[in-house]
Formats: C-alpha cells, structure tokens, sequence
C-alpha cells in the first residue's frame, strides 16, 4: 500500500500551461515599475549626485561603484541557491514572500543613500557602505522577483504578452525616473531661475540641482519614489498565483555548485548572459552619462525632462508592436533591428552636441526617441526569454533552479550596471571632469562624449554579433515545455 506523502513533498496540480489574466499580467509588471523607481534612480543619478553634491571625486565615485559590484559577484550566487533552497510561506508562495520581506529594507536604504546631513557630505566610508548594503538587499528583491516570472506558466505567447505588459510598466517607472526625477529635483533645488524647459514654450522655474546645497531636494524626491515602488511590490505580492514550482525534494537538492553546472551545461544561459553583460553595460554607460551630456555638452539640462519624455514614448506606447514585430523577423531579427535603431539614434545626439546644432531641440527628439526605441525594445525583450533558458536547463538537469538561473542572469546584469557606472567614471577621472566647475575642458566634453555615444555604439554590435549564436529555437523550447510538463504530471500520478 502506497504511504501517504507529507504536504509539503505533494507537488500542487496547476495548469503549468496556464492564460495569464490582465490583473495578473499588471500586478507582475508593477514590480518591474517598483525596481525601476528603487533601483533606478540609483543607476541614473548616484554617480552625478556623488561628484556634484556630495562632493567626491569621480574616481572616488567610481571605485565605490567597482567594490560593490565585485562583492555582488560573490553575493548573487549565493542569494540565488538561498532563494532556491527556502520557502519561508508554502501557503504564499516560493518566492513573493521575499517582496515584503526584504522590500522594506530596500525602500529605507535606498533613500538613506542620499541622506542630507552636512556632516556626512564628501565622506567616502558613508557612501560605500550605504550603497552597498542597498546593492545587497536590491538582490534579495530582484533575484525571486525575476524567478518568480519563470513560475507564472511556460506558454511561450503568455510569456511574451507578460513581457510586453511588464515592461510597459517598467518603462513607465523609466519615465518617472529619466523624466520626471531631475525635473523634480531641479524644481526643489535651491539658486532658481525661469527657464525655457524646451516643451511647448513652458517655463518653469529650476535649480540648480549640480549645487552642493541640493542635497535636501534629491533626499525628498528620492524618498517619494521610494515609498511608491513600495506600493507597486505589494501590489505584485498581493497579484499573482505561482503555478510551477519544485518539489521539496527538488528543492533540498539545490547546492551553490548548481551555478556552475548550469553555465558549464547551459548554452543558451551562457549567450544570454553575454548579451545582458553587453546590453545592460551600453544602456547604463548612457543612464550614466546623460545628465552630464545634457548638463556640459549639450548645456541645457533644463530640457532633460522635455527631450526624455518624448525619448518614453517608444517604451510605453509602441511595446505592443513586440509581439508582432518578432512573429514577422524572429526573434534575432529582432534584436538586429532595434539595436540598428538605437545606433541611428545615437548618431543623431551625436550631431545634436556638435556646437552649431545645440540650441536645435527637433535633433534631441529625434535622437532620443529612436535612441531610445531601440534600446527598450532590445534591453526589454530579451527578459522574455529568460523562463526559456530556465526550461532548458530543467531539461538539461533535471532540477528546476529558477532562483540561481536568475541569479546569474541578475550577475550579469549588474556587472553590466557595474561597468556602465564604472567605466564613465573613470574616463571623467582621466579627462580631468572636474565636478565643482560649471565648465569643463575640451579633454572632459570629449571624455563624456565617448562615453555617451562611441563605446555604447560599439558594444551594440559586439550584442548583435552575440545574439547572433542563440541557440534555442521558439520550436525546440515548446517541444521542451510539453516534455516537461508530462514528466510533472507523472511524478503527480506515482505519488
């Protein structure tokens, strides 16, 4: 006679092949929105905030950005196999419960970054471990949240319309971060002025948000933005069912040296990998650089917020032509098309700093709508086929180990982030960008300008090229998925 399993070894009967519904769609979006206003606002403002306000030097800056990341190189891995071994709430969840577990702490430490005590002001020790110990949190949050996608369903189609949908809400959180954050801030920043913001006629009277005395301006912003992407992690908690999971067994089989056998085995997680390196350096390399571009180069920071909303509209309006455009070229096709897009866009902000064009705002809309079409359509989709790769290596170990996969996917990631914060801020180091004055020399422009146009344009044909070697076909991964699905549903049937 058959022993009756314990609960938790009973794997729950989901339709693994499940039709998301729009409430569900949204709420798992809401969090890419949250991380986006949390996390975001540190990737585009921390390294100008740190060498302009706070008063450190940029190779200070950016030595702070390269310990953190090395220690994340450490950290993540370890944070993926925890997120795998554990489950604090069998009743919740695998993996929401670490939104509210460690979505509190993030919120606080996030702000505390930019903490406006005069005493602290140029202290290096603070910065740094204030940073880092966000960095670390940030890892607890982002690594189940993105396993969490992959326990949704394995329906390639339902896949790729959550993607759309939550990077649409994403690209929402960009638009709050690249437009409206240094809006907001100059708003609040002291030594105001009207000025033209380059939108309609509007005037508006800023800032200057370069001043060490804005330190209480970005401190109150950044603390709205914060207890807003609060708001949008729970609403991902409190929105979304988790259909397929690893048994307990599974789950106690899950060791830290599964990270290395999934990228010694995993081919499709290896290119994959190299390409959110690559994408992910050249996106930040441009988040990085874009207040300095507009601030120095262009001189006219007071459009950032006109000339980026125009850049949002691509990433909020157009994202339901993903779907289409990919069933038209595939899914490489893809990729070489918008990343070509982001290129031309390039191209023309280049033209747009050149000294007789500055004052021309047309040039900046046209460069950074394109700029930035290509970029989110080709950053954005490519985390549509991360549930894919978490299929394969399923297949290929027979261990579903979402929360590593995705700890690797999320390495990649930040030494993306890493070297896109890193790198810029060792080019201002050797230009001699000095953060005190209000003009820099042609040595600095000409640092800045690498920075924000050539090096991306270059990394964005190293990605087309590393694309180029995907290996799974969208035939092959459905063939895997109804493969594995079956091998489920006969571990149910023996229980």
């Amino acid at each position: 006679m058959a022993s009756v399993p314990k609960q938790d070894d009973v794997i729950e009967q989901n339709d693994e092949f499940a039709k998301l519904s729009w409430r569900e769609r949204i709420s798992y979006g809401a969090g890419d929105l949250a991380q986006n206003l949390i996390f975001g606002t540190i990737g585009s403002m921390l390294l100008f905030y740190l060498t302009t306000v706070y008063g450190i030097s940029a190779a200070a800056g950016a030595t702070i950005f390269l310990v953190v990341r090395w220690i994340n190189v450490f950290w993540d891995p370890w944070v993926g196999a925890y997120v795998d071994r554990h489950n604090f709430n069998p009743k919740v969840g695998k993996y929401r419960p670490f939104l509210v577990k460690y979505g509190i702490p993030l919120t606080i430490l996030s702000a505390l970054l930019f903490l406006p005590i005069p005493a602290l002001r140029g202290n290096i020790l603070y910065a740094f471990v204030a940073y880092m110990a966000t960095a670390m949190v940030y890892s607890l949050v982002n690594i189940p949240y993105g396993a969490l996608n992959a326990s949704l369903t394995r329906d390639n189609d339902e896949v790729s319309t959550l993607t759309t949908v939550r990077m649409t809400e994403a690209n929402i959180g960009n638009l709050m971060v690249y437009t409206f954050l240094p809006l907001f801030v100059q708003l609040a920043s002291p030594d105001k002025q009207l000025k033209d913001i380059g939108f309609f006629g509007i005037k508006l009277h800023l800032g200057n948000y370069a001043s060490p005395h804005a330190g209480g301006a970005y401190f109150m912003v950044m603390a709205i933005y914060m207890v807003i992407g609060f708001i949008m992690l729970m609403c991902t908690y409190g929105g979304v069912k988790e259909r397929i999971l690893p048994t307990k067994e599974e789950s106690d089989a899950v060791k830290y040296s599964d990270l290395f056998n999934e990228l010694k085995n995993n081919k499709p997680l290896q290119i994959l990998g190299l390409f959110f390196l690559i994408g992910f350096t050249f996106m930040f390399f441009g988040n990085t650089v874009w207040a300095f571009y507009m601030q120095y180069n262009v001189g006219h920071p007071e459009w950032m917020a006109s000339i980026n909303l125009i850049g949002s509209i691509p990433g909020i309006f157009l994202v339901f032509l993903w779907p289409i455009i990919r069933k038209k070229i595939g899914k490489k096709g893809f990729f070489y098309l918008f990343l070509c897009l982001f290129i031309v866009g390039q191209i023309v902000i280049w033209i747009w700093g050149m000294p007789g064009f500055k004052d021309q705002t047309a040039l900046g809309y046209i460069g950074r709508f394109l700029q930035q079409w290509g970029l989110t359509a080709a950053t954005g989709y490519m985390w549509s086929m991360v549930p894919e790769v978490v299929s394969y290596g399923e297949y290929k170990s027979k261990k579903r180990v979402a929360g590593i996969i995705n700890a690797i996917m999320g390495l990649f990631f930040k030494i993306g982030l890493a070297l896109g914060g890193i790198i810029p801020g060792y080019i201002n180091a050797f230009t001699h960008f000095d953060g005190a004055a209000t003009t820099q020399s042609a040595s600095a422009l000409a640092g800045i300008q690498w920075s924000m146009i050539w090096i991306p344009i270059v990394l964005a044909v190293v990605a087309m090229f590393i694309m180029s070697r995907y290996p799974l076909t969208d035939k092959r991964i459905a063939e895997i998925n109804v493969e594995l699905e079956a091998d489920r549903k006969a571990k149910l049937a023996n229980k």
